[in-house]
């Protein structure tokens, strides 16, 4: 038996396009979609219930693809010296940072982060978000990186989303390892992440590529350990500086290179060339009211996927809508409004390794859809602030209804 939803327009997203069906409907069984079409091509089937849906445009839910949802305390108050012109060394002399995320959430306890990182990932769902992934790397040792793991399969288990866990631990260098990255890096390869991976906490391994962060070849290091252990990879790259860890990423074939601001042609034509999507994160570059634009038109011109997300952080990307990003992307990124939208459903699925499941309306795949209260879809990105009216759908179910 068979659930019919209809009365609706429906951008399935298929190739990265609208695709727009004016007069569309979507057959569900149980929590895939057995078909998707024209209203007027329904195929003959025992429908056990008819949901009107009112003329709403109907897009697949959304997916963020780079979070950091689950941290202990706030950053406000180093927000608010930033903007009276207090310099980093010396918000970091007031104990500010990386290194205060990594202590408050060192001192929070498994249920403090649980209950704190449900009201973040609540706010993602109910604006629209179906997948969502979730890293590590503020625990910075093995007993709080495996809490933030701990949470972030908790949490996977209590909401009505898909929930991906990837471990951060080459983030930063913790402060008991001051002055011995390279010793840091060889913990995280031969103890933390072979035991956090038998205990079946990790879906993916990240690091952070940067001159402040790792080099190239500490992170060469980490991604050869996640080779060993079966374990996809991706990137912080290119934030900051061109490091070239766009390039390295993707000759180990990561899902993904986040950030990506100083990224160059040559390394571009790399991604290209080994399939790795180009994840670009708005909302950090404008809450760090960053100049250097990410290279948008070079990534067209190489057709290698755009993915969008929230980077939801305390430090530098407090964000809570995935819609919020696609505005800013178009506006301070000059991306267009299919391009915002195909980058938060079937690229975003691309940059997890799910894209055949989610990401798009077709037959076989997930049952996870939104029916947005608008005209068209380019609305998405057009709206600022507030809620649009919606119906989230999660593999099936109604989970959400404004």
């Amino acid at each position: 038996m068979y659930t019919l939803w209809h009365h609706c327009q429906i951008a399935t997203m298929e190739g990265g396009k609208y695709h727009l069906l004016t007069d569309g409907a979507m057959l569900t069984h149980n929590a895939t979609l057995f078909w998707v079409g024209d209203r007027r091509d329904l195929p003959d089937v025992s429908v056990a219930r008819a949901v009107d849906l009112e003329g709403r445009v109907v897009t697949p839910g959304l997916v963020d693809c780079h979070s950091h949802a689950v941290f202990g305390g706030d950053r406000a108050r180093e927000f608010e010296m930033r903007l009276n012109g207090a310099s980093y060394a010396e918000i970091a002399a007031a104990g500010g940072g990386i290194a205060s995320t990594v202590n408050a959430t060192r001192q929070a306890s498994e249920s403090e982060l649980f209950a704190s990182a449900k009201r973040r990932v609540s706010a993602l769902c109910k604006d629209g978000v179906t997948t969502l992934e979730i890293k590590s790397g503020y625990g910075l040792d093995l007993a709080n990186e495996r809490k933030m793991l701990r949470v972030i399969r908790r949490l996977g288990e209590d909401l009505p989303l898909s929930i991906l866990s990837t471990c951060l631990a080459a983030h930063a260098v913790p402060v008991e390892y001051q002055g011995r990255a390279d010793e840091w890096i060889s913990y995280i390869c031969e103890t933390l992440l072979p035991e956090l991976h038998a205990e079946g906490l990790v879906g993916a391994v990240d690091a952070f590529c940067e001159h402040l962060a790792f080099s190239p070849a500490q992170v060469e290091q980490v991604f050869q350990t996640a080779k060993r252990l079966g374990l996809p990879v991706k990137l912080h790259a290119e934030q900051l500086s061109l490091q070239h860890g766009a390039a390295l990423a993707a000759r180990f074939q990561a899902l993904s290179a986040d950030h990506l601001e100083y990224l160059c042609e040559e390394d571009i034509v790399e991604m290209a060339r080994q399939g790795t999507v180009a994840v670009l994160l708005p909302g950090a570059y404008y809450f760090l009211r960053e100049k250097q634009l990410p290279p948008v038109e070079l990534l067209r011109q190489h057709s290698v996927p755009i993915a969008l997300a929230s980077d939801l952080n305390p430090g530098t990307s407090p964000v809570l809508s995935l819609r919020l990003m696609m505005n800013m992307a178009c506006t301070l990124f000059r991306m267009t409004p299919e391009e915002a939208l195909a980058a938060v459903t079937l690229n975003g699925a691309k940059a997890l390794g799910l894209d055949d499941k989610c990401g798009s309306l077709a037959a076989g795949k997930e049952a996870s859809f939104v029916a947005w209260d608008v005209h068209h879809p380019a609305e998405l990105s057009y709206w600022l602030g507030g809620t649009l009216s919606k119906q989230v759908i999660y593999k099936g179910e109604e989970v959400y209804r404004d």
